[in-house]
C-alpha cells in the first residue's frame, strides 16, 4: 500500500497496458498510459450508492511536472525521473502518455523483465487536484434507485509520480486513497436526498389539511 498524503490521490487504471522495446545502445524503453481521458471508473459501490470518476482531456494543462519520477506501487526505489531524461511525459488524445528508460539500475532492469514477461502490465499516477474545481454530478436510476455520483477532475495541481502496479489480492484497496471523497459527496448526497424527502413530506401534510 503507499502512503498517503492529506492532499495526494492515487488511481490506478486498468486501461492500457505498458508496452516494452529496445531502445538504443542498449536502452530498456517501456510505454503505456498512466491515465486516460473522459473514461469513467468506479471508486465506490455499495449496491445504494456509485462513485465514479474520470479524468478531463484538459486536466494537466499547467500542471506541474517538473520533476516527476516512475516507481513500482508508488513507493520505494525510484526507476526513472524527469530530471535525468529517463522519463519523458505528454498528453494525447487518449491519456497520459509516459516513457521511460529502466536500464539505469538493477531494480530498473529487473522491473523491465517483469513488465517485458508480462508479470507487470498496469500503470496508475499519484496526484493533486487542484481545490474546488472538480465536478460534481449525481442522479437517480429509477431501475435500480441507486444513487449515481460522477465526479471529473478538471485540474490537477501536480503531478507527483507514474507507477507499474500489481494487481491488487483486494480490489477494496483501490479505493484507500479516495475514501475521505467518497464519504464526503456521499454524505452531501444523503443530506439532499433526506431535504427532498422532507418536502415531500410537508407537501403530503399540506394537501392532507387542504382536503379536510
Amino acid at each position: 500500500m503507499p502512503i498517503l498524503t492529506k492532499d495526494r490521490e492515487y488511481r490506478r487504471i486498468d486501461l492500457r497496458g505498458l508496452e516494452v522495446e529496445g531502445g538504443e545502445d542498449g536502452g530498456m524503453i517501456v510505454e503505456g498510459y498512466a491515465c486516460t481521458f473522459n473514461q469513467p471508473y468506479t471508486l465506490w459501490d455499495d449496491g445504494e450508492y456509485r462513485v465514479t470518476e474520470q479524468i478531463d482531456a484538459d486536466a494537466f494543462a499547467g500542471c506541474d511536472m517538473s520533476d516527476v519520477i516512475m516507481q513500482y506501487d508508488h513507493q520505494g526505489r525510484v526507476f526513472a525521473r524527469m530530471s535525468n531524461g529517463t522519463l519523458a511525459l505528454r498528453t494525447d488524445e487518449h491519456g497520459l502518455k509516459m516513457r521511460a528508460d529502466l536500464s539505469g539500475t538493477e531494480l530498473g532492469r529487473q522491473l523491465y523483465q517483469e513488465i517485458r514477461d508480462g508479470y507487470t502490465d498496469k500503470m496508475s499516477f499519484g496526484f493533486s487536484v487542484e481545490p474546488e474545481t472538480d465536478r460534481i454530478e449525481q442522479h437517480k436510476d429509477e431501475e435500480t434507485q441507486r444513487i449515481e455520483i460522477l465526479r471529473t477532475i478538471t485540474k490537477i495541481r501536480k503531478l507527483y509520480d507514474v507507477s507499474a502496479v500489481s494487481l491488487p489480492a483486494n480490489d477494496a484497496t483501490e479505493i484507500s486513497a479516495t475514501r475521505s471523497f467518497c464519504d464526503g459527496v456521499i454524505a452531501e448526497a444523503m443530506e439532499e436526498r433526506h431535504a427532498a424527502e422532507e418536502r415531500q413530506r410537508k407537501i403530503r401534510v399540506i394537501k392532507t389539511l387542504l382536503e379536510v
